[in-house]
């Protein structure tokens, strides 16, 4: 699995891409919402392409040398937690961040003239 030639490289790619794609701009769930988003979104779809098979079994159409069901499973799963982990730790931090107590400001200082 490590070792593995150009074909299924690029078969989990297109898997990834495509898993990332419906999960960016389709159902439009990001964790972040441009470009980037959907870049890493695309990284994470592959690894959860790349281990779709070893974790879930080999069954279903293969096309070079990898089970496509499998795949697109693993993507989808592996993308979605990883947007889920980072939309939770965001609205865990904006919600920590509310309940910070914020001192009362001082209070206004007369400025008299001097005479």
């Amino acid at each position: 699995m490590l070792g593995m030639s150009f074909e299924p490289f690029l078969a989990l790619l297109i898997v990834g891409f495509v898993s990332a794609f419906v999960l960016h701009y389709i159902v439009r769930y990001r964790m972040l919402s441009g470009f980037d988003g959907f870049l890493g979104k695309w990284v994470v779809a592959w690894v959860g392409a790349w281990l779709g098979s070893p974790v879930l079994g080999h069954w279903g159409p293969h096309a070079a040398n990898e089970y496509i069901i499998p795949a697109f499973i693993g993507s989808f799963s592996l993308a979605f937690l990883t947007t889920l982990g980072f939309r939770a730790s965001r609205a865990a931090a904006a919600e920590a961040f509310n309940k910070k107590e914020v001192p009362a400001p001082p209070a206004q200082l007369e400025m008299r003239k001097a005479s």
